[in-house]
């Protein structure tokens, strides 16, 4: 062996132990992530004067005098989603997906983290003191709409491509659930009971986050 391959041998292995730790906690960051959001969101929902879900989706707890806390929620929830975009390149460097998975992963973390700077309207009657009705759209609340409407629709992206690399190493159980949530993000938006539709859209695609994030952390 020559001395460039001892040398190499002496250390490549170190620094991969030493950045296992460092991926898990990633992983673990982006474990919590869902659960967080979800979390927060449940607080504020029943704490808020004046919230009802079957009206106003959960971005709209982003309005108000307390709006910050949905705001940084929101923002903290996309950091962990990114943390899953880097993990996900240190532990699957070969591979269908390997580049497109994080580039997914990290266009969904943007756009949830984007959705959170830029609020949506007071409207609806919420927060208390707003409008009664639905009001003109603001340029944040725009952009409040395109970031999620992104961000979602990468995650679909995400889950197809996982989907792919499930099918060809014949894991049955995550290709069913990778197929089923891409398919949920992608439905369209009914008129009628949107904000519960989005609502329930979150959680699949977060709990699917979740449990992805899991999962690597297992391999790690």
């Amino acid at each position: 062996m020559t001395t460039t391959a001892r040398t190499a041998a002496r250390t490549s292995t170190p620094r991969t132990d030493r950045a296992r730790p460092r991926t898990r906690t990633l992983l673990t960051a982006a474990a919590l992530a869902g659960p967080f959001f979800f979390v927060s969101s449940t607080v504020q929902a029943l704490a808020r004067p004046g919230f009802d879900l079957r009206i106003h989706p959960l971005s709209q707890l982003a309005t108000g005098g307390p709006g910050w806390i949905q705001q940084l929620t929101f923002v903290l929830a996309g950091l962990g989603f990114l943390a899953l975009a880097v993990a996900y390149r240190r532990m699957r460097p070969t591979g269908i997906g390997r580049r497109l998975v994080p580039v997914f992963l990290s266009i969904f973390g943007a756009g949830i983290a984007a959705a959170g700077i830029f609020p949506m309207d007071p409207q609806l009657g919420f927060p208390i003191g707003a409008p009664a009705g639905p009001v003109d759209l603001s340029w944040h609340s725009i952009v409040h709409s395109t970031a999620a409407a992104v961000a979602f629709t990468a995650l679909a992206g995400a889950c197809i491509t996982a989907l792919v690399r499930h099918i060809r190493a014949r894991n049955v159980a995550a290709s069913i659930a990778d197929g089923l949530v891409a398919l949920v993000l992608l439905l369209p938006v009914s008129p009628t009971g949107a904000s519960i539709q989005v609502a329930a859209t979150g959680l699949i695609a977060y709990t699917w986050v979740t449990g992805y994030a899991l999962a690597l952390r297992r391999a790690a």
